[in-house]
């Protein structure tokens, strides 16, 4: 966990060696990283991914995976905000890059970049002052 090295083209490989579990892992500890990197100071905490993508996701006709990674998206932007990264991400550039970007198809790697760099932003940043305090 916290892990500060993920990158796009390891994402992708990975993801098709390992028929999609790959992805899977990456998106759960998304999610349990941004509860502890935010919840101090949002108090607010994200449905792990996993619940997500095998029982609500057909619970809701697929629109709760939409809700999810708008509301993750926002939350890894305001977490970057309040710790002082100069990276931009929010729920903005989920439906922009992953949904609209879809029709050009290169959207939603632009989206998984971003989203991956923040991540990594965020996590270099907690590790660097949990050691510093």
């Amino acid at each position: 966990m916290f892990n500060t090295s993920r990158g796009l083209i390891k994402y992708i490989l990975l993801d098709i060696i390992t028929f999609s579990i790959y992805g899977l892992v990456v998106m759960s500890h998304i999610s349990e990283e941004i509860n502890i990197l935010a919840f101090s100071r949002d108090g607010k905490h994200t449905m792990h991914f996993l619940w997500i993508y095998f029982i609500f996701s057909w619970l809701t006709f697929g629109i709760a995976p939409f809700v999810w990674a708008h509301r993750i998206s926002n939350r890894i932007g305001d977490e970057l905000s309040a710790r002082g990264c100069n990276y931009s991400f929010g729920a903005s550039d989920f439906w922009l890059w992953n949904v609209l970007g879809s029709l050009i198809i290169i959207g939603p790697f632009v989206y998984k970049h971003k989203q991956l760099k923040a991540m990594n932003l965020l996590n270099a940043d907690y590790l660097a002052n949990r050691h510093n305090a």
